[in-house]
Order: structure tokens, then C-alpha cells, then sequence
């Protein structure tokens, strides 16, 4: 029971890697927050976790306004009187090459994927503050460290997490909140099982990726959910300003 006694808000829970990590956060003894634009998903993931005898509820939000930032942060602190984490999960993904990235889309995913985690730590840090303790996880990528021709947008919202990250992790840090990101390669979700189903041999496709990892295949959302109670837990108390890689050795190599 890493967690015992933390509240804790996961974005972008109703399926993925925020889901899983909801379900964990439970798990470990974490009361948790369940924010997610679509309701019906964040409610069923709520009222899983509650099946399982876990602490959750719903609260709707969409983490690129600052109106519903702001919302989800008092909701959850006030339902259970404190926030000692924030995992800022929530992210969308557009297939564009640069040239190609129309200035709507564009727009999108900075507002989402970037300008998301500015407001959730915006808003959280200080509710972190008056308690002289927090942790902040931001979801980023491996493509917040290389590239993907195909990605450009996503590639340069990923790359700006990871700077956000150590901003604030130096700025925080005195008033005991600290602020980490993850970085992970593929996992294996409904968002990466639709990007196989699109082409015209799913299991061929599926293993020519897993072959570009050093352990042969891609995560599964647990994987890379445990790394983030790690870093919610008082296990990383001198943990703040990192990235941890979680990509099963893909960048580990040039070819």
C-alpha cells in the first residue's frame, strides 16, 4: 500500500495508461480523482475501481481549459481535504508530418498535450504547497527526446513537457513539491491496437514494432502505471526534475 492515505487525480483515466494507473493508484491506497473529457469512460473506470473495494470518483473535465483545470483540482481537494498527487496523464495523438500539420490540429494538440499539464500544475502546486508536500507526474514520451517525421506536433508538446517539468521541479522544489515525467515508447492500448488495425496486416505490423525494442515487444499500460506510483510514492522523495524512460531499450541504440 504505496500509497495509503493520498489523494491522488489521474487525467485522461477513462482507458489507457490513465486508466491502469488509476486502478493501481487504488490499489496501493490512493483515494483517486478520475478526470476524463468522456464521461461514460471516466465514470466506468471510477465504478471499477470501486467494485474493487478501491476510493475513486468521477469529475469531468477537459484539461485544456483552464476554467475545468482549475475545477478538477478543487473538486477532488475538497471531496477529501488534500492533493498529494497529480499524475497529468491526458494527451491526444496526430498522424502529420510537419508541412502537412494543419494550424487547427496543431493548436490542438499544444492545448491538450501541453497546455494541459501548465494548467494542471498551475493549479495543483498550490494546494500541494499548503500541505509542505506534493507530487506532480507528467506523462511525456521518448519522442520528447527523439523524433518522429510523422508526429511533428506531438514530438515538439512532448519536448515541452519535459522542459516544463524541470521549470517547475527548480521553482516547487523549496515548498516541498516535486515535479517528474515519464517517458514512454509504445504501450499497448486501444490507441495503439487502432493504429495496427489500420493497416492491411495488424500482426505484421505489430510484431515489425515489437522487433525495434530491445526486450521484443511494448509495454503494457501496467508497466508503465507502476512507474508512476513509484514516483507518487514516498519511495522518490528525492526524486524531482527526471525523466524515466520507460521504452523497454528502443532508444538505447542507434540502428
Amino acid at each position: 500500500m504505496k500509497l495509503q492515505g493520498k489523494v491522488a487525480i489521474v487525467t485522461g483515466s477513462g482507458s489507457g495508461i490513465g486508466k491502469a494507473a488509476a486502478k493501481v493508484f487504488a490499489q496501493e491506497g490512493a483515494q483517486v480523482g478520475v478526470v476524463d473529457w468522456n464521461r461514460e469512460a471516466g465514470e466506468r473506470t471510477a465504478s471499477e475501481i470501486r467494485a474493487a473495494a478501491g476510493e475513486a470518483f468521477y469529475c469531468h473535465a477537459d484539461v485544456s481549459k483552464a476554467a475545468d483545470a482549475q475545477d478538477m483540482i478543487r473538486t477532488v481537494s475538497e471531496r477529501y481535504g488534500r492533493l498529494d498527487v497529480l499524475f497529468n496523464n491526458a494527451a491526444i495523438q496526430i498522424l502529420s508530418k510537419l508541412a502537412d500539420t494543419s494550424e487547427e490540429d496543431w493548436d490542438r494538440i499544444q492545448s491538450v498535450n501541453l497546455k494541459g499539464v501548465f494548467l494542471g500544475c498551475k493549479y495543483a502546486i498550490p494546494a500541494m504547497a499548503r500541505n509542505g508536500k506534493g507530487s506532480i507526474i507528467n506523462m511525456a514520451s521518448v519522442l520528447g527526446l527523439v523524433g518522429d517525421p510523422d508526429l511533428a506536433a506531438y514530438c515538439a508538446a512532448k519536448g515541452g513537457v519535459l522542459s516544463l517539468t524541470r521549470a517547475a521541479a527548480l521553482a516547487y522544489g523549496p515548498q516541498g513539491v516535486r515535479v517528474n515525467s515519464i517517458c514512454p515508447g509504445d504501450v499497448d492500448t486501444p490507441l495503439l491496437q487502432d493504429y495496427f488495425n489500420k493497416d492491411p496486416d495488424p500482426g505484421a505490423l505489430r510484431r515489425e514494432v515489437s522487433s525495434k525494442y530491445a526486450l521484443k515487444r511494448v509495454a503494457s499500460p501496467e508497466e508503465v502505471a507502476r512507474v508512476a506510483v513509484f514516483l507518487a510514492s514516498d519511495d522518490s522523495s528525492f526524486i524531482t526534475g527526471s525523466m524515466i524512460v520507460v521504452d523497454g531499450g528502443l532508444t538505447i541504440k542507434c540502428y
